[in-house]
């Protein structure tokens, strides 16, 4: 808190002025019986002193916005649900927040304590129902912090400590629980208040020794090869590891990319697929990526030097992970990136040589999968056809938010964090609801959420698309749509290709048909729509919505027709 910064009456206006002193912008909040003290403290308040309240009308929604927030601007956000029953509907998303390592506040308010004789006691039915002998439990093994708050004037040095430790590498989301007793009793004139102003941790820089030994590696190395899933919202990551690939000719893969880091058209990049990129390689470094590979199908030989890096490359959130490791070293990947450039000697007439084959190998890519994508212009359309389009569309700045939705190798990407992919926990709804968290961050940017028509059902479209009609969010959805589970499906034919499931029409478990009407859904909150069964129709489509985005300011909606895929 600044000296400009009112005392708080209480324990709710402790809590909403530390949220905002430390630079919270936004409360994405689902109100009940817990939140008087603090709806009361945001119209006491005078304008300004605490973040912006906004009526989220599905958990769900409400920290898939924070994480959407954070990925477009790298500032944390608040989300505020009630009680036990709402932290249990906001839990998938605390569970995405924790395996994409995005920092949130989660608070819920908490039944209250006492019967009588206290402010803030109970007063209806479900706050006997809703009591818990540990209400944390439902969220303590996916955050970083928890606490429940006791005492009115905690309130704004649990703000700052628990976003101090959500922003401190390798960040995370935090839990508090606030009871309505201490939110709701007064804060004495006369006792003292500290406020505290706890930056995040500085980032760990890597051991000098290690590095050298990694620079030498990658020096001798004749095919090394860096394997990335994650930059940062700057970007800066991603600067750093485009100009070390160049200038060292190694090849760069994103194998299962939650936050694309380099441009399709890099030279040094060779795609998606970690079986491809990693042929021949004889020193590998995974760059912050808590799945480099899968073992059972892409686990290079015993002869090839694995190096890990990152603020926790062990990921020991990760009950198991049993990748092989020579070489761990603790640090931000940036600052070990840089120490990289510092150690390497300069390229020789060997690095030329090997800038030559990748360069031929990026092209190849490239061109192949301009081919693949072409192939799928039918009716109904190919994911591949689809993905291109859509990158065609989004121009030099656009963001697509995927779940199951878009192919990154299909699409040309201008630079890093173009495509946010779902977070490999797999907490489905996430991809349409931090779509809208990062629409509020910058209302101008065109933004796309491209998902699933399962994923579409499970974020609660119908509380989505009202969000966006009452906060004038002009997002872009795009359902890639096949009737179906196909991730399921999918899962049963590799595990049982010769079964009978496998041969029977309609598998059970998988089917969405009859579908119902997608477009009335979004129609209902205003929202523009059409459906596209052909793919030639679809860049038509996409530059149809673009445009009533552009000058209508109004979200769009596309149901676009989709062939069904056994790689994707």
């Amino acid at each position: 808190m600044t000296d400009d910064t009112p005392r708080p009456a209480n324990g709710a206006e402790a809590v909403l002025l530390g949220l905002k002193s430390h630079g919270v912008d936004y409360l994405f909040a689902n109100a009940g019986t817990d939140f008087p003290p603090v709806i009361e403290a945001l119209a006491s308040l005078p304008p300004g002193s605490a973040p912006e309240p906004l009526t989220i009308p599905h958990e769900t929604a409400s920290v898939g916005m924070a994480h959407g927030y954070w990925l477009a601007t790298g500032r944390p956000q608040a989300v505020m649900v009630h009680v036990n029953v709402g932290l249990a509907n906001a839990a998938m998303g605390v569970i995405n927040a924790a395996s994409d390592n995005v920092p949130v506040l989660v608070m819920s308010g908490r039944t209250p304590i006492t019967e009588t004789g206290r402010k803030g006691a109970r007063m209806t039915p479900i706050q006997y129902g809703q009591e818990m002998y540990d209400q944390a439990s439902l969220v303590s093994n996916v955050t970083k912090f928890h606490y429940e708050m006791r005492y009115p004037e905690q309130g704004e040095p649990l703000v700052s400590r628990a976003l101090a430790v959500a922003k401190s590498a390798p960040e995370g989301p935090v839990y508090l629980s606030l009871p309505r007793e201490p939110l709701s009793e007064a804060i004495p004139a006369d006792r003292p208040l500290a406020p505290s102003a706890r930056p995040a941790a500085t980032p760990a820089h890597p051991d000098p020794a290690a590095i050298e030994e990694v620079a030498q590696l990658l020096a001798a190395a004749k095919h090394p090869l860096i394997l990335c899933q994650r930059g940062d919202p700057s970007g800066a990551l991603a600067a750093r590891l485009s100009g070390f690939a160049a200038a060292h000719a190694i090849a760069v893969a994103e194998p299962f990319p939650v936050r694309n880091l380099m441009a399709s058209s890099h030279p040094m990049f060779l795609g998606y697929d970690p079986k491809t990129a990693r042929e021949g390689a004889d020193v590998v470094v995974v760059l912050d990526a808590d799945i480099p590979w899968i073992e059972a199908l892409h686990a290079p030989p015993a002869s090839t030097k694995i190096v890990h890096i990152g603020p926790d490359p062990h990921f020991t959130r990760m009950p198991v992970r049993g990748y092989r490791t020579d070489i761990a070293i603790q640090s931000d990947a940036g600052a070990a990136i840089e120490a990289l450039s510092a150690a390497m000697p300069m390229p020789d007439d060997t690095t030329e040589a090997r800038r030559a084959e990748i360069s031929r190998r990026a092209t190849a890519r490239r061109d192949r999968v301009a081919g693949i994508s072409e192939a799928g212009c039918e009716a109904p359309m190919s994911a591949e056809w689809m993905s291109r389009c859509i990158g065609e569309a989004m121009g030099e700045d656009g963001i697509v938010f995927s779940e199951l939705g878009v192919q990154p190798g299909m699409m040309d990407l201008k630079g890093p964090n173009r495509v946010f992919s779902n977070p490999h926990s797999g907490g489905l709804g996430w991809a349409m609801t931090a779509a809208l968290g990062a629409q509020l961050a910058d209302r101008e940017r065109l933004t796309i959420a491209c998902i699933g028509d399962g994923s579409y059902i499970f974020a609660n479209p119908v509380a989505c698309h009202q969000i966006a009609d009452a906060l004038n969010l002009p997002l872009l959805t795009i359902i890639k749509n096949n009737g179906m589970w196909n991730a399921v499906r999918r899962s049963v034919v590799n595990g049982y290709p010769d079964g009978a499931a496998a041969r029977l029409n309609t598998m059970p478990l998988t089917s969405l048909e009859p579908a119902p009407d997608y477009l009335a859904v979004a129609g209902a909150s205003g929202a523009w729509t059409t459906r596209v069964e052909h793919g030639r129709d679809l860049p038509e489509a996409l530059e149809r919505a673009i445009q009533v985005i552009r000058t209508e300011r109004r979200q769009a909606l596309i149901d676009v027709r989709v062939a069904v895929s056994d790689s994707h």
